[in-house]
């Protein structure tokens, strides 16, 4: 239970401060806001690796734990067991910074999901947002793999930096989820329009999670 509870915390934190950051730089309006975003999410997701990592590999990303299953490196049990504390810990985030905005601020701001400068139709927010999340899942088996030895040490800085590439290069086209529950929380309460369309910022990350985990087994080869 302890490393379900680990990835619930993880994935508060990672929304709290990503799509917080994102609030309150208003991030889409320049380039600095958007540069301000995505450090703050892969600082944040570098803090959780080094905090909760020895815990529960620190995934606080849905799309990840698919990729670890399908790699065989979590069991059924286990995989479900993330999800459900990663979806809990994204609800509890966005939940905390919706009271945070509406305590401070008479307009609610939407809360980081596609919404920040985004201009792709729904096609083109589909591919970025699996393109993305495959490149990051897949960075991410390979720097916790354990045929890269020592180097795993370094897994979370390697993480959290190409998080912030990711966020570079996607918050303009989709707003950067690679991430479903770092979005269906924020989602609740960011109002219809982001309602309509979660489902690209679910489907894709799973399917980009899904697609790093057959390349990885592929390049790979070896049992994990």
């Amino acid at each position: 239970m302890k490393k379900y509870i680990a990835e619930a915390f993880g994935t508060f934190v990672l929304t709290f401060l990503g799509c917080g950051t994102a609030v309150a730089l208003q991030c889409g309006q320049d380039t600095a806001s958007i540069v301000g975003t995505a450090f703050a999410f892969g600082l944040a997701v570098i803090a959780m690796a080094y905090s909760i990592g020895g815990i529960s590999g620190c995934h606080i990303n849905p799309a990840i734990t698919i990729g670890a299953f399908l790699t065989g490196r979590l069991s059924k049990k286990d995989t479900a067991g993330y999800m459900i504390g990663q979806f809990i810990g994204g609800i509890l985030g966005a939940l905390v910074l919706f009271l945070v905005i509406i305590s401070t601020d008479s307009t609610v701001k939407q809360t980081g999901i596609g919404a920040n400068g985004a201009n792709a139709n729904v096609i083109n927010a589909l591919i970025v947002e699996i393109v993305l999340t495959c490149i990051f899942v897949f960075v991410v088996l390979g720097a916790t793999s354990k045929t890269n030895g020592a180097t795993n040490n370094l897994a979370g800085l390697a993480i959290g930096l190409t998080l912030i590439v990711i966020h570079l290069v996607g918050i303009r086209f989709t707003g950067t989820s690679v991430n479903p529950a770092r979005s269906f929380g924020p989602a609740l309460f960011a109002g219809v329009e982001a309602l309509k369309d979660l489902w690209i910022f679910i489907v894709g990350p799973f399917i980009g999670g899904a697609l790093a985990a057959f390349a990885w087994k592929a390049i790979n080869g070896s049992k994990e």
